[in-house]
């Protein structure tokens, strides 16, 4: 049998589809919604709960259910390491920046390649368009390493963060591994998605002529938000035999 909560998923998405509900436009209130479809509050937020894991309706806390506005894609340049430039130009777009110094543990000394207890500076970006976030960037340098300025709110620096670009000087090699999975609960937070939802994960490797990492950066965009784009060029290989 189906459940109640499916039926007033299914009645709510029709009345955002034909209009009933606009963009932008706030949800009556969890208890009237519950009132007007005579069911208890837990059977109405599990009905919200699906819009939401559907991208349709996001829940800001102490404001209420918002239909999402369509979402204008960014584009990220792999192998470069950044949103294209006029993605970044764009005026909406913000970025809000936390820089903290922190201990290498676990994963980054991993990532980073140096010894338990190195001092990191952790810096965290999210870009938003309006209130609705579309990135989150968790970058990691090792301390002696950081650039001038970084730490100091210099336009460079903020150009750069908001172009989600290395940060150093160019590195020799730059690894990108990129996959398609669920948020971590920081990740559903920070972007405000449900569990249910598909981020595009980059973990992106910087290093230098010396093989040393010289920037880790973990990126999450929400899968609706975001295309990636990754050129190839041919090399020919020497080792074939022309004849």
């Amino acid at each position: 049998m189906r459940s109640r909560h499916h039926d007033i998923a299914d009645d709510l998405r029709q009345q955002i589809a034909l209009g009933g509900i606009q963009p932008s436009e706030r949800l009556p209130s969890e208890a009237d919604l519950a009132t007007r479809y005579r069911v208890s509050t837990v059977t109405l937020r599990r009905a919200l709960a699906i819009l939401q894991g559907e991208g349709l309706v996001e829940k800001i806390h102490g404001k209420g259910n918002f239909v999402r506005r369509p979402h204008r894609k960014i584009l990220y340049v792999g192998g470069w390491g950044t949103l294209d430039p006029l993605t970044a130009a764009e005026p909406e777009l913000r970025v809000t920046i936390r820089s903290t110094t922190i201990r290498a543990q676990a994963h980054l000394m991993t990532l980073l390649k140096v010894p338990t207890g190195s001092p990191i500076v952790e810096t965290t970006c999210v870009s938003h368009e309006g209130e609705s976030p579309h990135g989150l960037a968790r970058i990691y340098m090792p301390r002696d390493l950081l650039p001038a300025g970084v730490l100091d709110d210099d336009s460079t620096c903020r150009d750069a963060f908001k172009r989600f670009a290395v940060l150093g000087p160019p590195p020799v090699t730059l690894r990108e591994t990129v996959c398609a999975r669920p948020p971590t609960p920081d990740e559903a937070s920070a972007l405000r998605i449900g569990y249910a939802s598909v981020v595009l994960s980059i973990t992106r490797i910087a290093t230098d002529s010396t093989d040393r990492v010289v920037e880790a950066t973990l990126l999450a965009f929400p899968g609706d938000r975001v295309d990636a784009v990754f050129t190839t060029h041919h090399v020919p290989d020497k080792r074939q035999d022309p004849g």
